[in-house]
This record gives C-alpha cells, sequence and structure tokens, in this order.
C-alpha cells in the first residue's frame, strides 16, 4: 500500500503557539516528514529551544524560532516576511495559538473578554490574513484550531467557547472563499489531550495512555498531529471546510427514558 500521499516533504509550514503540547508535536511532526517549519510564541526564549532541538537532530526539516503576537498585526506580518525571506515561500499555516481561563460569565471583565477572543479569534484571522498572498501562491493549506468547546460550549470557559466556535464557522467561510486559490482551509476540535498542562491539572501522563484503548477521553500530542498532517498532505485532497473533532468516545446522554 502506498503513503506517499500523506506525506508533506518539501512544504514551508507556520505552526503559531509552537513552544509546548500541541504546537510543537505539529512542529517536530512536519520536521520529521521534511517540512521547514517557523516556530513561534509570544516569548522568543521559549521557541529557541524547539528550533534547536530540531536543528541538532537528524530530522531533514530546517526550522526557525520567531518572537510572535498572533494579536499584533505588525507582528504577525513580520513573522511571515521572515518566513518566505528564510524558507522561499509558504504552503501551510497552522493557527494554533490560543489562551483560556476560567471563570463564571458574571466574573468575566471586558478586558479578559477581549484577551481571550483577541488570541483565539482575532490572532486566527491575523495570521491567516497576512499570509493570504503566500498561502494563494501554487496553493496551499489552512489548518484552524478550535475546541469541543466551540462545538457544545463549556461553562466557566465562555469566551473561550466563542471565540472557537467563530473559528470554526470562519473555517467555513474561508474554504468556500479560498477553493477557487486552491487553499483549503480545515479545522481541528480537540477535547483533552495530555499536554503539560492538562497532564498537571489531571494528574495524568501521555506516556501511560494506549492508542489503541478505544473508550477513553484523553489522547496525546501525537494523536492530533497526526491528524494536522493528514490535512495538511495530498491525502486530504477533498477535505475541504471540514471540522475534524478528536476527543475520543463521544460525550451522548445514557438516559433512555423517553
Amino acid at each position: 500500500m502506498s503513503t506517499s500521499q500523506f506525506s508533506v516533504d518539501g512544504d514551508v509550514a507556520i505552526i503559531t503557539g509552537s513552544s509546548s503540547g500541541i504546537g510543537k508535536g505539529i512542529a517536530e511532526r512536519f520536521a520529521a516528514d521534511g517540512v521547514d517549519v517557523v516556530v513561534c510564541s509570544r516569548e522568543q526564549e521559549n521557541v529557541d529551544p524547539v528550533a534547536a532541538a530540531i536543528n541538532d537532530s537528524e530530522l531533514p526539516g530546517e526550522a526557525l524560532a520567531l518572537e510572535c503576537d498572533v494579536t499584533d498585526r505588525e507582528a504577525v506580518e513580520a513573522l511571515v516576511e521572515a518566513t518566505v525571506e528564510q524558507f522561499g515561500g509558504l504552503d501551510v499555516l497552522v493557527n494554533n495559538a490560543g489562551a483560556s481561563f476560567m471563570a463564571d460569565f458574571d466574573d468575566i471583565s471586558p478586558n479578559g473578554w477581549k484577551t481571550i477572543v483577541d488570541i483565539n479569534l482575532h490572532g486566527t484571522y491575523h495570521c491567516t490574513h497576512a499570509a493570504a498572498e503566500y498561502l494563494k501562491d501554487g496553493g496551499g493549506s489552512v489548518i484552524n484550531f478550535a475546541s469541543v468547546a466551540g462545538q457544545r460550549g463549556s461553562p466557566l470557559m465562555s469566551p473561550y467557547g466563542a471565540a472557537k466556535a467563530a473559528v470554526v464557522n470562519l473555517t467555513t467561510t474561508l474554504s468556500y472563499e479560498w477553493a477557487h486559490d486552491d487553499v483549503r482551509v480545515n479545522c481541528i476540535a480537540p477535547g483533552f489531550v495530555a499536554t503539560p498542562g492538562v497532564e498537571s491539572q489531571m494528574s495524568v501522563s501521555a506516556e501511560n495512555i494506549d492508542r489503541e484503548e478505544v473508550a477513553r477521553r484523553i489522547g496525546t500530542v501525537d494523536e492530533i498531529a497526526d491528524i494536522t498532517q493528514f490535512l495538511a498532505s495530498p491525502a486530504a485532497s477533498y477535505v475541504v471546510g471540514e471540522t475534524i473533532t478528536a476527543q475520543g468516545v463521544p460525550q451522548i446522554s445514557e438516559d433512555h427514558e423517553v
């Protein structure tokens, strides 16, 4: 069986929010398949080690670390320009940068609401809008990150859920508008994933998660990286405007009374 259609070798990708967790895992996966990757976050010191580890390894892809606040349009434009200058183009944009906090809706200040929406929604807009010219030059792929919180709501996370719901909608709309430019826009909505932050909060370890176990509600970074690589690859050529939910066993009502 051929698996060449799943390869993204030779592409250039920007992965926002890639100092740790899902973004870091995607950067490492892409680099392992021959993608030149730009890893970025708000603090240069947080992404330097990620790029250094990739460049010091035997992975075929090269990494460039850049500081970028996705809510700052000028910084985003500089990120895109630096990417093109370093690698000669841009094929894949992964909008992974995000943030949240837990609070009752009544206790969320206007600034708190704006901060979360700015990062999760406006950051996605800025990066995608700034990269448009290069993604359309020969065709490309945009992979947005939403969340199951944006699909069904999430108590104590109203600004995050609202912003991620908007990202899902933006994905559908933009995929239609950009299809004739040969750019595929899709989205991933993860449930619980065993990132360092989640591991500390839930007292779980990715090392103890068995990928062969179907009946679970927590996944690994590698599993999300798998989906991301698929969406970026030619294997997903007929997948446009979709949001792939990765949450394990769905949460449904077990009450059978009518």
